[in-house]
């Protein structure tokens, strides 16, 4: 991959999150795909660009192998993670929320970014879906706490409480 490659996924990715509405779901997977190829079999990129592309047109059960393909053919960087997040999104929407808790669980371990809080929106939502609400929402609460101008403190520990009931 090199910068052109990166300019051109950029801006389809930049038209079609501007006017989802207006784009031809199968004219889009095929742009995609085009930039895909492009990068020759096997590419983790390719694997994880298809995905998105799947995901993104409603067809979470399309995405899934993408994205495990991905994974196992080596994807790293923001990518690697990104990967992590819609696959685990896509679970829970396809009725494997068990699954999806477990990869999001292993996820917040791995080292800080600046999707840590996309980890954890994602995490609150599979925790709903398998009965876990109230960790789901410590989970929400804390990772809202820290940005709000203030009440931060008081939030976090409201939320710590939802798990980890104060013993007076």
């Amino acid at each position: 991959m090199d910068r052109d490659w990166e300019q051109r996924s950029d801006a389809l990715w930049a038209d079609f999150n501007a006017a989802p509405d207006t784009w031809d779901e199968e004219e889009f997977r095929a742009r995609v795909g085009d930039l895909a190829d492009e990068l020759g079999p096997g590419h983790p990129v390719a694997a994880f660009e298809r995905a998105c592309a799947w995901d993104s047109t409603g067809h979470s059960d399309r995405a899934v192998p993408l994205y495990r393909e991905a994974l196992q053919l080596g994807i790293d960087g923001i990518r690697r993670r990104r990967s992590v997040i819609q696959m685990s999104s896509s679970l829970r929407n396809t009725g494997h929320a068990d699954e999806s808790v477990r990869l999001l669980t292993e996820e917040r371990a791995q080292g800080s970014d600046e999707l840590d809080d996309a980890v954890v929106a994602t995490l609150a939502l599979a925790l709903t879906s398998v009965g876990r609400e109230r960790e789901a929402v410590s989970l929400a609460v804390g990772a809202l706490a820290k940005h709000l101008p203030r009440y931060q403190r008081s939030m976090a520990n409201y939320a710590r409480l939802l798990v980890e009931p104060d013993e007076d």
